[in-house]
């Protein structure tokens, strides 16, 4: 009796003339709210799969708002804890001196400091509340874990000090910061320390490149499109079963513009409920960037914070966005008090108005150019450019399908089945693969973009790895020093040999500056024979021979070594000038270059440089004499045993721990280009994980909408074997149709994107792999869906109202 007066009480409310105008409307509204929120089980069901598939597209344009905060306060916390530049800091009671105490482990770099206090009262960096004494050291949480656990025994040994306290959040990047400040007390500004009365620089200025900003855009436009369809797909969901109960309520007396409010009001509810779900998946996603890195990406929760007016604007859009979706949706469909004609439509879909969609956003890529991102006119035309190309892609795809389906006649019975529900309504089937299609469009003009610049954003050095794979310098001369370098660095288990030499400057007594205020000089290198042979070549070498060394290629050297370098000369090897404020001038350090020094021919050298200037070995130039110059090794690995280079590096902080030490690479990556390209995968995969999700959420609901149907066909005898391949086909048939439509847009729109830098397409199929994940992501949502598609065939589906 109850249920009866409630609908009866329904029916009252939605009679026509009960309350006209505004509050009518709101009315209208308020009853689709109720009933998508007392709908039952059914009702309640359709509204969860709604807001998952909202709330989902919300939590990633909530994550895309949030990039802007993140990336600010990021590199404020950065630019907070970088040694300013070396200028002349008198010491006091809070002056620092630090030098460098950086090094890689195991593709990971540890950043980090040597500090030693002037004073009573030093200056602290970010996050740090009392500056470690010699012997100590103040770690990052991250690397505190990593050197108690057991894959940072080898960095344990590097950074064998005592932990007398932790780096707070405000001096870190991110959670998993790899960050140490060493005490020491042995730094001295006259061997490469710098003294400190702040930390802190100021930010770089520099540029980012036009190509760069056209990536990011790109980027940023492929990645949230999807997103946009994801959301106007899922509040379409169980369409059919809504206009039934729309029929119902023209029945009792409901006009055709009130039911479109009493929809327009369930959609409301459902996206409401999908951004709660969005808050609370962006909350937790944000939770969980501080405790797992996700593509080396990982933050502090209060870093990812959306900015105020794109989080107004997200929080507005939706549900607007929602409305609108469901009122266009009904426009044709028409609601009568015996049924929906839906299918009543004998006319083919109209092609007139979805071909001009792309066609624009072609011609806005057209009269684009790089130079056009600089302005806020140009960068609106080119993003609408691309969104009217991939949105048109989508505009296209019903009508492709609508045609392909229509001819295709006979076949199996699962072919038959699915090509028949094609037919007669392909809507469902296109709105679900509209997301993949756009998706993989988008993600095959990126990596064309990507691919297609690469080459300039990746250098060959010149270096050899196959000569020497590690270097490393420290900047003071020591003939101890770079006797001990190549004594402990040949004993370090996986070094097979190394190359050590001490380098200087010299130029003749009593020279006198030009006009520039510069003296005629040539380098000097001091190492033993070994050595000295991988920088020319030299036939015989015994301790006390001196090499003048040309061919380098380079013409103005070759003419300062012929002026400088001439047999007997009188040179100065040590000026004695200090360019360290505060350091005083030393005596200068003359040398004679030998009338006996052999001229020889010089060779590229590991680091990929060819020397031009003199070679010496220690019995003619004692290193030890010298007040500046820089003490270089470069080591020769065996690269079979495990962990060689950290075991190099652990030599390297144990002879020096403000040694430089670098890996020697025949391609140098640009680091800004490198850092889009790592966000840009990390992103992509986020996509893929919505797609993946979307997807599945949408199959679901499709299947709901024919449980009654399915149900029938079992009754009847029909395999469920032969049902679940109808199910797979016809998801497979608009997806081939969407991948050739996302392959001919995607090679299309990357390109343009090319033809913008004015460059060529390295290669056109690269387009597959891509292709075959939006295949394989296909039948991953199909396998999981059949566990629903098997209880939906039971027999209560046959029970009805």
């Amino acid at each position: 009796m109850t249920l009866l007066d409630d609908r009866e009480r329904t029916a009252r409310a939605a009679a026509p003339g009960a309350a006209p105008g505004p509050s009518g409307w709101l009315r209208d509204l308020g009853l689709g709210i109720r009933f998508a929120a007392s709908g039952g089980r059914e009702g309640w069901i359709r509204t969860l799969l709604t807001a998952i598939g909202v709330g989902l597209g919300v939590a990633v344009l909530l994550g895309a708002a949030s990039v802007p905060t993140f990336l600010e306060n990021r590199d404020a916390r950065l630019d907070a804890r970088m040694a300013p530049e070396p200028s002349a800091v008198a010491a006091s009671d809070s002056t620092v001196l630090q030098a460098d105490a950086s090094s890689q482990y195991r593709g990971d770099t540890v950043g980090g400091h040597l500090l030693q206090a002037e004073g009573e009262h030093p200056v602290l960096p970010p996050g740090v509340s009392r500056l470690p004494g010699p012997g100590e050291m103040v770690v990052s949480p991250a690397l505190e874990e990593l050197l108690g656990s057991p894959e940072g025994k080898l960095l344990k040994e590097r950074y064998d000090y005592r932990v007398v306290g932790t780096i707070g959040d405000t001096g870190l990047s991110d959670p998993f910061d790899l960050y140490v400040y060493v005490g020491s007390d042995s730094l001295s500004t006259d061997r490469g320390a710098y003294r400190l009365d702040h930390f802190g620089a100021k930010p770089m200025s520099d540029e980012t490149s036009p190509i760069l900003i056209l990536l990011v855009v790109l980027a940023c436009v492929v990645l949230l499109v999807p997103v946009a369809i994801f959301i106007a797909t899922a509040v379409r969901f169980g369409g059919e079963r809504r206009d039934r109960r729309l029929a119902a309520l023209r029945l009792v007396g409901a006009d055709a513009r009130m039911t479109r409010r009493i929809a327009a009001g369930e959609a409301l509810f459902g996206a409401v409920v999908g951004l709660a779900i969005g808050l609370g998946v962006f909350f937790a996603g944000r939770q969980l960037l501080a405790v797992l890195q996700v593509y080396r990406l990982s933050a502090f929760p209060g870093d990812f914070v959306p900015s105020p007016a794109l989080a107004v604007l997200i929080l507005l859009a939706v549900p607007v966005s929602a409305v609108a979706v469901t009122v266009f949706a009904l426009r044709s469909v028409t609601i009568e008090p015996l049924g929906v004609v839906r299918g009543g439509r004998t006319r083919a879909r109209r092609v007139w108005w979805r071909i001009p969609v792309p066609v624009v956003g072609v011609l806005l890529l057209l009269t684009s150019d790089a130079d056009d991102t600089v302005g806020r006119l140009g960068m609106i035309r080119l993003v609408a450019g691309i969104v009217l190309s991939l949105t048109g892609l989508i505009a296209v795809l019903p009508w492709l399908v609508e045609v392909a389906v229509r001819r295709m006649r006979g076949g199996p019975v699962p072919w038959q089945l699915a090509t028949r529900r094609l037919q007669l309504s392909s809507s469902g089937a296109t709105r679900a693969v509209a997301g993949i299609t756009i998706a993989v469009a988008g993600g095959i003009a990126l990596q064309m973009f990507t691919v297609g610049i690469n080459d300039d954003f990746n250098r060959v050095t010149g270096q050899d790895p196959s000569r020497a794979q590690v270097g490393a310098s420290a900047s003071f001369p020591s003939g101890e020093l770079a006797a001990r370098m190549v004594r402990e660095f040949g004993a370090t288990e996986g070094v097979k040999s190394v190359i050590g030499t001490v380098g200087t400057t010299a130029s003749v007594v009593g020279a006198k500056p030009d006009a520039d205020d510069y003296v005629p000089s040539v380098s000097v290198d001091v190492g033993d024979c070994a050595s000295l042979r991988e920088l020319a070549r030299i036939t015989s070498c015994a301790d006390g021979d001196t090499f003048r060394v040309t061919g380098s290629g380079d013409a103005y050297s070759e003419k300062e070594l012929a002026s400088v370098a001439r047999p007997g000369a009188r040179l100065t090897v040590d000026d004695g000038k200090s360019y360290t404020p505060g350091v005083k001038d030393k005596k200068p350090v003359r040398w004679t270059l030998p009338k006996d020094t052999t001229t020889v021919t010089s060779r590229r050298d590991p680091a990929g440089n060819r020397f031009s200037g003199i070679l010496t070995t220690p019995g003619a130039l004692d290193p030890a004499r010298l007040h500046t110059a820089v003490t270089s090794a470069q080591m020769v690995l065996d690269e079979s045993v495990p962990d060689a280079y950290d075991l190099a590096r652990n030599t390297a902080f144990r002879i020096d721990p403000s040694m430089s030490v670098w890996t020697f690479r025949a391609v140098a990556r640009d680091k800004e280009y490198a850092s889009i390209r790592t966000g840009l995968f990390t992103a992509a995969a986020v996509t893929m994980t919505l797609i993946a999700a979307s997807m599945l959420v949408s199959q679901i609901e499709q299947l709901r909408e024919r449980r009654r149907l399915l149900s029938v066909l079992v009754a009847y005898g029909t395999r469920r074997r032969t049902l679940a391949w109808s199910v797979l086909w016809q998801t497979a048939i608009p997806v081939v149709l969407g991948m050739v439509l996302a392959v001919a847009g995607g090679l299309g729109i990357g390109w343009l994107m090319l033809r913008m830098i004015g460059k060529p397409v390295s290669d056109w199929l690269l387009f597959l792999p891509l292709a075959a994940i939006g295949g394989a992501l296909i039948v991953v949502v199909t396998l999981l869906s059949m566990p629903p598609l098997w209880r939906l065939m039971r027999a209560n589906g046959l029970r009805t109202e």
